[in-house]
C-alpha cells in the first residue's frame, strides 16, 4: 500500500481554498496548507486559515513573500522578514506545529532552499523543514496533473505531494485525483517520511549540504 501525505502551497485563496477544503472534507482526507504571509494579511483568507484548523488540517510556514528562494537572497534580514514574520502569523491563528517548507523556485531540491541563518531559526525555534518527493506541477499543467502526480505518487512507498491552492483552475481536478488514489488503496497521512524531512522538531537529521547556500 502507498502512502501520501498530501500538502497545498502558496494559499490560501478566497476563491479556491474553500473549495479545496470542501473536497478534502467530503473524503476525509487530512493536509497541510503551507501559507504565504502577504495571503495572510486579507481577513478573509485568515478566516479560511482558521477552518483548516478547525477541521483538523495543518498550517505550515511557506515565507512571508514568496517572492525569491532563501538560498538566493542577500538581504540579511530575510530571516526576520520571511520567515519569522510568518511565524508569529501562524501563531495568532491558533497553530501549534511548527512546520517550514521553503521555496524551491519550481519545485527544485537544491542550494537555493535554505540559508545558515534560517537553519539556525529553524532549529532554535523546533521548526520541521518540510520537502516533498512529489511536485507534478499542476500550476502549470491545470488539466494533466493529476495523471503525472498519479505516476509520481504510486511510483513510491511515501509520497509527499506538493500541490498549490492557487487560482489556475488545476484544483477543479482535485477531487479525481483524490478519488482514484482511493480507488487504488493509497493511505491518505497527516505526517511525513523522514526522507522528507532534514530537521525535525528542531533536530538535524540528515546531511543539509545540498540544500544550504554556501
Amino acid at each position: 500500500m502507498s502512502n501520501l501525505s498530501l500538502t497545498f502551497d502558496n494559499g490560501p485563496s478566497r476563491s479556491v481554498t474553500p473549495k479545496v477544503l470542501d473536497t478534502l472534507g467530503k473524503r476525509g482526507i487530512p493536509a497541510t496548507f503551507f501559507a504565504v504571509g502577504q495571503n495572510l494579511m486579507d481577513s478573509a483568507c485568515q478566516a479560511i486559515a482558521k477552518r483548516a484548523l478547525a477541521e483538523g488540517h495543518r498550517l505550515g510556514n511557506h515565507t512571508f513573500t514568496h517572492s525569491l528562494p532563501l538560498g538566493l537572497s542577500s538581504d540579511p534580514n530575510i530571516v526576520d522578514t520571511e520567515v519569522a514574520a510568518m511565524d508569529r502569523l501562524i501563531r495568532d491563528l491558533g497553530e501549534t506545529a511548527r512546520l517550514f517548507r521553503p521555496f524551491g523556485g519550481g519545485g527544485h531540491l537544491d542550494q537555493r532552499l535554505l540559508r545558515a541563518d534560517v537553519v539556525t531559526y529553524l532549529t532554535d525555534n523546533a521548526y520541521s523543514c518540510i520537502l516533498w518527493n512529489a511536485v507534478p506541477g499542476d500550476w502549470a499543467d491545470p488539466e494533466g496533473w493529476p495523471e503525472r502526480a498519479a505516476e509520481q505518487c504510486l511510483g513510491q512507498d511515501w509520497a509527499v505531494l506538493v500541490l498549490h491552492d492557487i487560482p489556475t483552475g488545476a484544483m477543479d481536478r482535485l477531487d479525481v485525483f483524490l478519488d482514484d488514489m482511493l480507488a487504488r488503496g493509497v493511505c491518505f497521512r497527516a505526517d511525513f517520511p523522514d526522507h522528507c524531512v532534514p530537521i525535525r522538531d528542531g533536530r538535524i537529521t540528515a546531511p543539509l549540504d545540498r540544500f544550504v547556500a554556501p
